[in-house]
């Protein structure tokens, strides 16, 4: 796969985290847990993206 093609693929996965991320803020009972998750597994594809994109 290359570069840009890996880059789109987790804008793409962070984007639909950033969804999920929404969905669950607007329950009236939000699992902070499952928020809590999330929210790193977001942090993780950032910090990703601009390793890939530095290099």
């Amino acid at each position: 796969m290359s570069l840009n093609r890996r880059i789109e693929e987790l804008n793409r996965r962070h984007s639909q985290l950033d969804e999920k991320i929404n969905e669950e803020q607007k329950r009236p009972s939000a699992d902070v847990t499952v928020l809590k998750d999330l929210k790193r597994q977001k942090l993780r594809l950032k910090e990703e993206i601009g390793m890939l994109r530095a290099s």
